[in-house]
């Protein structure tokens, strides 16, 4: 007889039942050859004496084995390893090839992506984070969008609604969306115009497979949002970078480039530029879209950030004016709801939209149909733009007050700009304060930091008055320890 107590292992501290785990190690005795086709098993209740465990558990085992085909239970007399399992030659057991089967590395050719641009969640949450620029949930119309979105769960015709045509976004979203982008933004769209996507990544993922290969061009900001960079060398395209300064991107700069070779796309953030929060001044705004006209290439518009404004109304998209059909606007409903609510949308001509419907549903079929139709909900009876109101004069507040606190405790160790609007503040630290520090305080997240510029995103909207002070308190504390 084998000694079954060195073949099977238990852990009673580990999560999985012990009977679990009893079927698994007489599981890999067999895949491993130890234990034969028509091998006899100990009886249920000698192998619960051997275990010290009780008989109950072994029968449950046993039948789980049984039920999955491993073994042949013949009541009253034997219980034995499967006939229908192929013969296996013992393995050597080896300790450097026993560990569980994902903590081994794929072995086989596979392609590259990268590093992942966003830092690995641990499970442990440091006590102060400082976002890249999200809203207030607690004062979203969140209750509002949820209850809409569980009556539309119980009525039939709603429910073949949300479950049709969500490749390229529900009809209902889609018709409350145009409309509102007409009203708002001054787009004069269709339905076929939009798609609708898991936020605005998607949409510039999606744009950019369809533009831009191997043997093409794109030109970006200098610094830029991560994220679309490495969207853009995915599709193995050349990136260009031009700098963005007080006015946004340099539309000079990219005149000069595109006169020396072949330019695909320009990606420009023309609201509250990520991460820098400047904003493309009108006569730039011009000069792009006459490059693009002269040049033929894509303006791929990322306008994520485009309803909160301060000081003064927001400038039209590039997408609103007069243009030949070559401007791809992206847009997202996570800046004004939710950033875990992955709601996107993309503007473009019916034949792009078509191809990157098509696309988007190789690798996700479609949207949720019940959240898309209860924000159209929320859209048709105003409570977006409601929200919009109450929600601007709240991070207008919030923007000033940390104006004063970054004046009254900070101003020794940093520089920044009184951004117009959005809601976030981007803020240089003083060459004898490297950034890179801020990032190994265990008690610190700061979401969006860039060594090179010794600078980083501080995302007031998401914090209330309170918290704020005692972000700004924390970070002067480490400030004055360093």
């Amino acid at each position: 007889m084998l000694p079954f107590e060195h073949l099977i292992f238990i852990n009673k501290e580990n999560k999985i039942p012990v009977y679990r785990q009893i079927a698994h190690s007489i599981i890999m005795a067999i895949r491993n050859g130890v234990l034969k086709p028509g091998y006899h098993l100990p009886g249920t209740r000698e192998l619960s004496k051997t275990l010290e465990i009780h008989r109950k558990t072994v029968v449950a085992a046993y039948d789980e084995l049984h039920a999955q085909d491993w073994i042949t239970i013949i009541p009253r007399k034997y219980t034995a390893v499967s006939n229908r399992i192929p013969i296996l030659k013992p393995q050597q057991w080896n300790a450097a090839n026993d560990l569980p089967s994902y903590e081994n590395n794929f072995s086989l050719p596979f392609r590259s992506i990268g590093e992942n641009i966003q830092k690995p969640f641990t499970g442990l949450l440091p006590e102060i984070i400082i976002d890249d620029g999200h809203p207030d949930v607690r004062i979203s119309p969140i209750d509002e969008l949820l209850k809409t979105y569980r009556s539309y769960t119980s009525k039939r015709h709603t429910i073949k609604n949300a479950n049709t045509g969500t490749g390229q976004g529900t009809l209902k979203l889609r018709e409350e969306l145009a409309k509102y982008l007409s009203e708002t933004r001054g787009l004069t769209i269709s339905t076929d115009n939009l798609l609708i996507t898991h936020g605005a990544q998607m949409s510039i993922y999606l744009a950019a497979q369809l533009i831009l290969g191997p043997d093409s061009h794109v030109i970006v900001g200098s610094p830029n949002y991560p994220a679309a960079n490495a969207a853009f060398l995915q599709t193995q395209a050349m990136l260009t970078e031009v700098p963005v300064d007080e006015n946004g991107i340099d539309t000079d700069a990219i005149e000069i480039i595109c006169r020396k070779k072949k330019i695909n796309a320009v990606y420009v953030i023309p609201h509250h530029h990520y991460p820098t929060t400047v904003t493309l001044s009108p006569a730039r705004r011009m000069k792009l879209q006459e490059l693009s006209i002269t040049y033929s290439f894509a303006i791929i518009e990322d306008d994520y950030d485009y309803d909160y404004h301060y000081t003064s109304s927001p400038y039209l998209p590039l997408a609103g004016s007069r243009h030949n059909g070559n401007i791809i606007y992206i847009g997202s409903f996570s800046k004004i709801l939710d950033p875990s609510l992955r709601i996107g949308f993309m503007v473009a001509p019916k034949n792009f939209i078509d191809q990157c419907t098509a696309l988007r549903t190789i690798v996700d079929v479609g949207g949720d149909g019940y959240m898309q139709n209860a924000l159209a909900f929320l859209i048709r009876e105003g409570e977006l733009k409601r929200h919009l109101k109450k929600a601007k004069k709240i991070y207008h507040q919030r923007r000033d007050f940390l104006d004063i606190l970054l004046k009254e405790k900070l101003s020794p160790y940093i520089s920044y700009v009184l951004p117009s609007g959005g809601m976030a503040f981007w803020i240089r630290l003083s060459p004898e304060y490297p950034i890179c520090r801020f990032t190994k305080i265990p008690k610190l997240n700061i979401l969006r930091t860039d060594e090179k510029l010794n600078a980083f995103r501080f995302g007031f909207a998401s914090m209330d008055e309170k918290e704020l002070e005692t972000t700004v308190d924390f970070l002067k504390r480490e400030l004055e320890g360093m």
